[in-house]
């Protein structure tokens, strides 16, 4: 069984910083393309940034490029995002997720196969 929990939301003030990790427990942390995704209060869960199994590749939402950075450490089993110049609007859920058999990066949600339970952000003005 597979298991994703992420730690570091909190409380941010506008242009702040923030750090998630998701921790990645039961399998090979190596095996997977891991993606963060986030969800604001009556919105759909949206596409945040994704790396892929070799670390070698990236992707993000034009709305972070340039201030999110996603990265991993396989010694740790650990992706992390580091959120900068943090804004209002990046207020949300974040949520982990390892896709066990794409190759690349993974931007597509349903592509993903196990989550974590998500962590707060909150982003003051």
């Amino acid at each position: 069984q597979v298991q994703l929990v992420e730690s570091g939301g909190g409380l941010a003030q506008a242009g702040g910083s923030l750090r998630l990790s998701c921790a990645v427990s039961g399998r090979t942390f190596s095996y997977y393309a891991m993606g963060w995704f986030r969800q604001a209060p009556g919105r759909e869960r949206e596409f945040v940034a994704a790396i892929s199994r070799s670390g070698d590749s990236t992707s993000y939402a034009d709305s972070v490029k340039g201030r999110f950075t996603i990265s991993r450490d396989d010694a740790k089993n650990t992706a992390y995002l580091q959120m900068n110049s943090l804004r209002p609007d990046d207020t949300a859920v974040y949520y982990c997720g390892a896709d066990r058999t794409g190759t690349g990066v993974t931007t597509r949600r349903y592509e993903y196969d196990y989550w974590g339970q998500g962590t707060q952000v909150t982003v003051s003005s």
